[in-house]
Order: C-alpha cells, then structure tokens, then sequence
C-alpha cells in the first residue's frame, strides 16, 4: 500500500541511510569537538562599572573574581554580593549565548531549535 513517496519529505526515494548515519556521526564528532573547545574558552562579565569582575570558563565554572577595595563596605555587604552575582550572571550569559551560536552553525538545515 506505499505510495512511494519518502515519508521525509522530498522526491519519491527514501534517504541513503548510509549517508544519514556518516552525517550524524559527523555532527557528534563537531559537537563534541566544539563541546570541548567551549570548556577551554574563557569569558568576562562586570559590575559597579568594572567595580567587580568575574571569569568563568566554558562549563560556566568561576575561573577568577577580582573586586575593587572602593567597593568593599563592610556596613553594605549586600551591595558586593548583588555585584557579584550580577557580575557571575553576566558572565555565564555570554557563555550561554556562545554556546548557543556555536551549535547552532553545526546543526544542519531542517533542524532549527536544537540548542
């Protein structure tokens, strides 16, 4: 009862399975090189006007936090906490936003949305 038409779109010939299964492990090869490289990248975000400064890595861990004497009160502790949470945000932002661009050269046409 098949019409002959490829369930997946296109003319009336089924996808070379061959070729599907080289892409994908192509793909996984490239993600996982890109993962890898991600990991080794490092990132900046600030604060306060560079006040507070922190550098994560790709795995969004904190690499470094430097904080400006100026900016350490000991009667408004909370102002540095806000600054440094901001500044962790910011930079774990950048990341996300590197990652995503990254995968997102990767993944091949018909496969929006994946990252």
């Amino acid at each position: 009862m098949s019409s002959g038409k490829n369930p997946f779109g296109g003319g009336g010939k089924m996808p070379d399975l061959g070729a599907l299964m080289k892409q994908a492990q192509k793909l996984q090869a490239d993600v996982q090189k890109a993962q890898e490289e991600l990991a080794l990248m490092t990132v900046d975000g600030a604060a306060g006007g560079g006040m507070v400064q922190v550098t994560v890595n790709g795995q969004h861990d904190i690499v470094k936090i430097k904080i400006e004497k100026t900016v350490v009160d000991p009667s408004d502790i909370g102002m540095l906490e806000d600054l440094v949470t901001a500044a962790i945000n910011q930079a774990n932002a950048k990341v996300r936003e590197i990652s995503k661009e990254r995968m997102s050269k990767m993944m091949p046409a018909g496969m929006p949305g994946m990252f």
